[in-house]
């Protein structure tokens, strides 16, 4: 008889739809994920390496299914369990609009195909949450990224809970691959086709073996290469370098490019307009460099989202509406600390003008937002040259902040070429290097000439930096409400923000965000400007916020962002998200960890 008790996991780190499961009892995990699944076959391996095995009885028809866990990892971690599945007679995924066939079936393991995510009705029951999903015509989308890409994505949204396997499909080569699209389980197929044709297939693709150095049982050599792979993408995970290992690693053959880009492409479209649902942090930890090392990403959907949020939404601050003036980046971040940009500033000298950042991969950086991630925290190689990808995407996003912010002048002193219909650019380079004496001199000549010439008035410290702050928040929340008749005190770079005396926000500069107070909260409920999450009605809240004690969810957090908590419509206090929306409420682990209780 199958058994089907619940796998026992716990979603250790995460890292957009990558992420680690650690499986069996939360305080000692028997198994981590990505994982190997054997199937029949395959001879013993580890079980934290290889936790699962399938057998498949192929004297039925249809076909029977066996998952096995080796090892304790299902409540109350007494024995290993095994669950029973059909394979059904699903149609090829190319017929995936016709309703036919025989469906797959099952409870804690369920095979899903194409055809089943389309038309099999029991996937949309809420109550229906597998310890496991097995996509059983991988192999045949694996030519048709565009299908197998969205049926993973429909999967990964609709149970966030469980763990998702592909067959057939992976290797070392695209491990990290597979996991940063948010694929858990893998298994050795390709590995063994590749061993009875006499070939090793090495986290760089399919190679002859070389005689004079893999010596040894090719085999062994073989699995050796697998648990490198594993670990490579676990630590990369855990490190937030999975989007860098990924890329590295698409590099094996075209058709991992090619999958990568479709699917930046996929994400992309759900990230400009929802981020949370894309899995996009709005903060990091402190020391996180993002690594913009490969052409490819600028294709990642977090720099989708930047241009399309700076592109279509920012508008400059009312002091600084007239004049913007257009600076390089540098190799330090935030700009302002390094010292070409405290030479531009001093030549500046003036806050009624908008600075703005011209960089890659982002494209611009408005000088208040250059504090938030990822604009606070990225590298990338300097060639001092632009390709023509970079300065389209630039000069798009000059001409859409221009047109819809109304600037009169742009002082351009980034060195890229700009013209733009009915607006005054005036180059303050002139084939000069931007540090140089003669193009600093001009910049401050210029802007001491625009700014008198428009008449801008001068604001005083802390209203332009209530007004940075301002910007900051409709960049973060869409919503700067909560700031109406509030005051800024304090230094560089941590400020205290008050409201009629009383303390109602710090700004992390550590961390790019703000800590609200507890005396603000009534008033970003008032205003809708963050998340709200329902409390289930008799539960006592004493800890984090995890699926069992989460009755509903309003609204889209990133990780990163302040929630609101409410329980039968009273304020309760506010949490942070360290799941992004897309796994709210069902996937395990915590969701948001305390921060105010009332």
């Amino acid at each position: 008889m199958a058994d089907e008790a619940a796998l026992g996991r716990t979603v250790e780190v995460r890292e957009r739809f990558a992420r680690i499961f650690a499986l069996g009892d939360r305080k000692k995990p028997s198994a981590r994920t990505p994982a190997l699944v054997l199937v029949d076959g395959d001879s013993e391996m580890d079980p934290r390496i290889a936790p699962f095995r399938l057998t498949r009885d192929s004297t039925t028809v249809p076909s029977t299914l066996k998952f096995r866990t080796r090892g304790k990892l299902c409540p109350p971690f007494e024995r290993e369990i095994v669950w029973e599945a059909s394979e059904g007679l699903s149609l090829p995924p190319t017929l995936d609009d016709s309703d036919g066939g025989t469906l797959p079936s099952g409870e804690a393991f369920l095979p899903v195909s194409l055809q089943s995510i389309s038309h099999d009705p029991r996937l949309s029951d809420l109550a229906v949450e597998p310890s496991v999903i097995c996509l059983i015509d991988a192999p045949q989308l694996v030519n048709d990224d565009i299908r197998m890409i969205g049926a993973i994505d429909a999967l990964r949204r609709r149970f966030p809970s469980s763990l998702i396997w592909a067959p057939g499909i992976a290797g070392p080569d695209n491990c990290a691959l597979l996991a940063w699209m948010g694929i858990d389980l893998m298994d050795l197929s390709r590995s063994r086709r590749a061993h009875s044709s006499g070939v090793l297939l090495s986290a760089f693709g399919p190679r002859m073996r070389d005689s004079d150095i893999d010596d040894g049982d090719s085999w062994d050599h073989q699995i050796s290469i697998w648990k490198d792979a594993l670990s490579e993408t676990r630590m990369a995970i855990r490190e937030g370098s999975i989007r860098q290992l990924a890329e590295a690693v698409s590099l094996s053959s075209p058709r991992s490019v090619q999958r990568m880009r479709r699917h930046d492409a996929h994400v992309s479209e759900v990230a400009i307009n929802d981020p949370g649902q894309a899995g996009l942090a709005s903060t990091s930890e402190p020391g996180r460099v993002w690594d913009c090392s490969s052409r490819t990403s600028r294709d990642d959907p977090m720099i989708r989202h930047w241009h399309h949020s700076i592109g279509s939404r920012w508008t400059p601050m009312p002091h600084q509406s007239e004049i913007a003036v257009l600076l390089p980046c540098s190799a330090t971040k935030p700009y302002r600390r390094s010292p070409s940009h405290r030479k531009f500033r001093d030549a500046i000298a003036s806050r009624a003008v908008s600075e703005i950042m011209v960089t890659a991969p982002l494209g611009l950086v408005p000088r208040e937002l250059e504090v938030l991630w990822p604009a606070s925290s990225y590298d990338i190689p300097v060639t001092g040259e632009w390709d023509m990808d970079e300065l389209q995407i630039i000069r798009k996003m000059v001409s859409d902040v221009v047109s819809r912010s109304g600037f009169d002048t742009i002082i351009n002193h980034s060195g890229v070429d700009l013209m733009i219909d009915g607006c005054d650019v005036i180059d303050t380079r002139i084939g000069d290097s931007a540090g140089s004496q003669e193009s600093l001199k001009r910049l401050s000549e210029e802007v001491q000439s625009a700014t008198k010439a428009a008449n801008v008035l001068e604001p005083k410290r802390g209203v332009a930096l209530l007004e940075s702050f301002r910007s900051i928040s409709k960049h973060l929340y869409e919503d700067d409400a909560w700031l109406d008749g509030a005051k800024v005190s304090g230094r560089a770079p941590n400020y205290r923000i008050t409201l009629e005396g009383d303390q109602i926000a710090v700004w992390d500069s550590s961390k790019g965000r703000f800590a609200f107070s507890k005396s603000v909260l009534p008033i970003l409920l008032e205003n809708n400007t963050l998340p709200i999450v329902d409390l289930v009605e008799d539960h006592v809240w004493t800890g984090d916020l995890f699926t069992s004690n989460v009755a509903g969810l309003t609204g889209s957090p990133r990780v990163g962002d302040e929630i609101l908590v409410l329980q039968a419509g009273v304020l309760r206090g506010s949490a942070r998200a360290v799941a992004p929306s897309w796994e709210w409420p069902a996937a395990p682990g915590a969701l948001a960890r305390a921060r105010h209780r009332l």
